[in-house]
């Protein structure tokens, strides 16, 4: 028996299992390769963090990558990191640690939403998802930090592009295409990502007993200040006591902006934020970095919402069109927050159906946005619209998912309907 034969007969012995654990590249080939012989659906998985957004849809094997982890490569001077795509997050953390250094674009952890504990899930799926944290504002979304990537597509065949500098990507960047593509195009096998230096120090402007108004025109005005904020949130008074802070004694609704960089400087933007925002130091309060900290993991975390039973929305808009859309859809009794300076709420309904999801899908139409729903009722996930998309950019998803898996047998169906 040849090497090849021997490798082949290794894998597919297990093929008949329903969970598939590749541990290596030519595995994760194979695997698919013969899923596309004989039209077998796959559902693909990193370590699970993030499988319950997307559509419900049919397949016959469990592709499951929390085996194939780990670093292949870390060049802290040249601020790049390639990793297997099933490497857990915390891991990829811990070892920027050791470097004072990051990944910017803070992925949003999804754990407290549907386990109540901290899971931040693997590389793979923070790049399929493309969900960033509130730095977006300053560095970008997920697929702004990938430098490269290696993937197999849906007839088994390994794809790459990219490299680990930006100088590499050249021709067409695929990285933009698959990230936020929840695995409906290829499975990602390597990852390259940028990381950059953590900052010094940082410490947070809060803007007490904001309305509403004036607290998204406080995130509107940060986001060109000179002191160039990295984060800009609005809590509303109800979930005001979620922050109990030394710094924070007061009730009510807050607007936060982060800054970060060098302790000389941070001091000096502090008050040039305050005086460029027309606020008296009475109205506010700061919070020193052990504080401010705590207070961006949280957020990150969307740890309000930790214990969430059901329903919870994420709508992105412009931030010109957020106070209105707020305003509309407090009919609906929604509790939410506001992220990235005033383009990104989440929106939760404890009384959901489907008559009230449609006439949100509308409102948010109706103000360029589009919605995801992160967690739904069983009973309307069947029948609801997971991710907003309009007919034109429909089909182009539909070509898009022809030419990389024309028979449809990676995660089908989990984004829109037939793709």
């Amino acid at each position: 028996m040849s090497m090849e034969e021997k490798q082949n007969f290794q894998i597919f012995q297990g093929f008949n299992n329903s969970v598939l654990k590749p541990t290596n590249e030519e595995e994760i080939s194979q695997i698919i390769k013969e899923c596309y012989k004989k039209n077998i659906p796959l559902e693909i998985l990193g370590l699970g963090s993030k499988k319950n957004i997307g559509r419900n849809f049919q397949f016959e094997k469990t592709l499951d990558l929390s085996e194939y982890s780990g670093i292949i490569d870390y060049k802290p001077e040249e601020l790049y990191i390639k990793v297997k795509s099933g490497t857990p997050i915390k891991e990829i953390r811990n070892e920027l640690d050791k470097n004072k250094q990051h990944l910017a674009f803070e992925p949003t952890n999804f754990g407290y939403v549907f386990k109540d504990v901290s899971d931040e899930g693997s590389i793979g799926g923070v790049m399929s998802c493309n969900f960033a944290g509130p730095r977006r504002i300053k560095v970008g979304s997920v697929r702004d930090h990938i430098l490269g990537f290696k993937g197999i597509n849906g007839k088994g065949e390994i794809i790459k592009s990219g490299g680990t500098v930006v100088k590499n990507v050249t021709g067409y960047d695929l990285s933009k295409v698959l990230s936020g593509a929840f695995g409906t195009l290829t499975v990602l096998s390597e990852i390259a990502v940028k990381v950059l230096p953590k900052p010094d120090s940082n410490k947070t402007l809060i803007l007490k007993n904001p309305h509403l108004k004036k607290g998204l025109e406080y995130l509107n005005l940060s986001l060109s200040s000179s002191s160039d904020p990295t984060g800009a949130v609005f809590y509303p008074e109800n979930f005001r006591n979620n922050f109990s802070f030394n710094n924070l004694t007061f009730s009510g609704p807050i607007t936060a902006i982060r800054v970060e960089g060098s302790k000389s400087s941070i001091d000096h933007r502090i008050d040039n934020l305050i005086k460029e925002l027309e606020v008296t130091k009475d109205e506010t309060a700061v919070l020193l970095k052990d504080q401010s900290d705590i207070f961006w993991e949280d957020t990150r975390n969307l740890k309000v919402f930790s214990g969430l039973k059901e329903n919870l929305i994420r709508i992105v808009v412009p931030a010109s069109e957020m106070f209105d859309l707020l305003t509309k859809l407090k009919v609906f009794d929604t509790k939410y927050f506001v992220d990235w300076g005033g383009s990104l709420v989440w929106l939760q309904l404890d009384n959901l159906n489907a008559n009230i999801f449609n006439d949100i899908k509308i409102i948010v139409k109706s103000f360029s946005g589009y919605l995801t729903i992160i967690k739904i009722e069983e009973g309307l996930k069947a029948s609801a619209d997971i991710f907003t998309i309009d007919p034109i950019k429909h089909k182009i998803s539909e070509k898009i998912k022809k030419s990389f898996d024309p028979k449809r047998i990676l995660n089908p169906g989990k984004m829109y309907v037939g793709i």
